[in-house]
């Protein structure tokens, strides 16, 4: 054997040596991974920045294929974290030759959010934390300047982000820049919450930070909108096609999925009226029981309150499936529950723990100005955000990193695998009984009728595609975003605001969000055709640990891999 070939490293190798270097040039990404010297720093947001990332990928590509001959690489594990290595650095390239990173403007995934995000996990313990925290303050002017400097390349490309995308941002902006009852805006009210020996340098850096938030906002509204106005919303099938692949990890059939779509619309229709006869006898519509619940059914008073209640759901789940359905390290055991940031999205969230566990997974509830909570509205959102849903699949690749690579378990994620997954625990805890309760059970099934819509209302906005006959909504035309608008609001229990930003979001993120359907779709073949397979020696919780423990996987993989185990 040549001396080249024993030094050439394996698949899982060349993929941690992608993460150490991603660390340099994306601080943000480092800050989740827990990796402290990026806790001062943030990214180079500008077109060479984004090129400094395409690099990285290109020579990592380069890499995997030498690794990929050496003696050792056809193992499984190598072949696993070889193929989502390739797949998933080989869609990110595809998005940004497309060049949309220079129109990434998005009420949730854009870089300003990323910057703000990162602020809500760091560390804060100690003074060395805060010094950090002072010096990434610092850093957010340059950081968004690269940002503008992206948005008014794609300008001068004559690439545009959606009028949608642009008015929402700068209305969050406007919201994070406002005066709290101290007068401080968002950065300045964080820094406050730092230790006195660094006050007048939080303060300053603060004030800063706040103050290129402001600069942004107004750019996008006196230059950036008035030049995309009028721009395209919707992406067409070549634009969504690249994005389906980047954040399902496949390539999908999208006419079989607006299908699969409509059929399961209609499936959880009849459901959800059956659960509604229970609660509201004569009910025109489940949703008008469901309108019926906000005022009338189970809720939980004051925000503080619903934070503690969701931590008592969480923590009731793991005492009663751990042992049972699944076998949980000690770390994995702890999650927190939080209340997001104001001028958030109204989404609710999960945030992965750091490598070594010294940041835990956490949920975040956007409370939108609400001080009440109907249960219903929940109770299976925190089966599907905390657990068994996202925190018990995330938490469980941190535990097993070492095991497979900190790509697989980390940076390496596909949406689609992870949202499919959330979902379909959402539909194992009706399985075991959990949602016996009628008003929790209807909301249950408003959760999941929301992600058939979700997939009716993406793919048919951004392709134009038609509405079938048997459609009862607008039979025959073609979809348009103000009928998905209405479409998802007729078929929803959520708020009008919750629906306008669900619009937006679909708007700005084309492909994700049918990600959660087709994901669980993907989750449960993969777990039937185990059980068919084994038979009577098929156990359940054997086949969760195991599923949780392989590491992201697109939806390339994940059915063949899941029937396997």
């Amino acid at each position: 054997m040549s001396d080249a070939m024993n030094t050439t490293p394996l698949p899982r190798q060349v993929a941690d040596a992608y993460v150490d270097a991603l660390v340099q040039l994306d601080p943000i990404a480092g800050t989740y991974l827990g990796v402290r010297e990026s806790h001062s720093l943030l990214p180079d947001f500008s077109p060479p920045g984004q090129e400094a990332l395409a690099e990285l990928s290109r020579t990592s590509l380069r890499q995997l294929s030498e690794a990929e001959s050496r003696p050792g690489a056809d193992s499984d594990a190598e072949r696993r974290c070889a193929r989502l290595l390739r797949e998933r650095l080989t869609a990110e390239l595809a998005v940004h030759e497309a060049e949309e990173g220079l129109r990434a403007v998005s009420n949730l995934h854009s870089p300003v959010h990323s910057v703000r995000g990162v602020f809500t996990v760091m560390p804060s313990e100690t003074l060395e934390d805060w010094t950090s925290v002072a010096q990434r303050l610092r850093a957010v002017p340059d950081a968004l300047e690269g940002y503008r400097q992206s948005l008014e390349a794609g300008l001068a490309k004559g690439l545009y982000a959606g009028p949608r995308q642009v008015s929402t941002v700068i209305g969050q902006l406007g919201e994070w820049s406002g005066e709290d009852e101290n007068g401080r805006a968002w950065f300045g009210a964080f820094a406050a919450e730092g230790p006195e020996a660094l006050h007048e340098v939080l303060s300053a850096a603060a004030t800063d930070a706040d103050a290129a938030i402001v600069s942004l906002r107004d750019w996008l509204r006196d230059v950036y909108a008035p030049a995309a106005e009028g721009a395209d919303e919707i992406v067409g099938r070549e634009r969504y096609a690249l994005w389906s692949r980047y954040w399902n990890g496949t390539d999908l059939d999208l006419d079989e999925a607006y299908a699969y779509g409509w059929s399961e619309f209609h499936r959880l229709l009849e459901e959800m009226r059956t659960e509604a006869e229970k609660i509201l006898p004569g009910a025109s519509t489940p949703w008008e029981a469901l309108s019926h619940l906000d005022t009338e059914g189970e809720a939980v008073e004051g925000v503080d309150e619903v934070r503690d209640w969701l931590q008592g759901l969480m923590d009731e789940a793991i005492e009663k499936l751990d042992g049972t359905h699944f076998d949980l390290a000690e770390k994995v055991k702890r999650v927190e529950s939080r209340i997001a940031p104001p001028g958030s999205a109204a989404a609710p969230y999960y945030t992965q723990p750091s490598l070594d566990f010294s940041r835990p997974g956490r949920t975040w509830l956007p409370t939108m100005g609400e001080t009440r909570f109907p249960v219903y509205d929940l109770v299976s959102t925190w089966y599907h955000e905390g657990v068994p849903g996202h925190h018990l699949q995330l938490a469980q690749w941190v535990h097993v990193a070492d095991q497979l690579s900190r790509y697989q378990t980390t940076v390496g994620m596909v949406s689609a695998n992870a949202e499919g997954w959330a979902l379909y625990a959402e539909r194992l805890m009706d399985e075991l009984g959990f949602l016996a309760d009628a008003e929790q059970r209807l909301g249950y099934l408003d959760a999941q009728m929301m992600r058939s819509t979700r997939v009716i209302v993406d793919i048919g906005m951004h392709l134009e595609l038609r509405i079938p006959d048997d459609s009862p909504f607008h039979p025959g035309e073609r979809w348009t975003p103000e009928l998905a608008q209405e479409f998802f609001g007729m078929h929803s229990g959520r708020p009008a605001d919750f629906v306008e930003s669900e619009l937006v979001r679909y708007l700005g993120m084309p492909g994700q969000a049918i990600g959660y359907k087709l994901g669980e779709r993907a989750w449960l073949a993969g777990r039937d055709a185990a059980r068919k397979a084994r038979g009577d020696d098929f156990d359940l919780k054997q086949w969760h640990m195991a599923a949780l423990s392989q590491g992201s996987l697109g939806l390339d993989d994940l059915v063949a891999e899941l029937s396997a185990l």
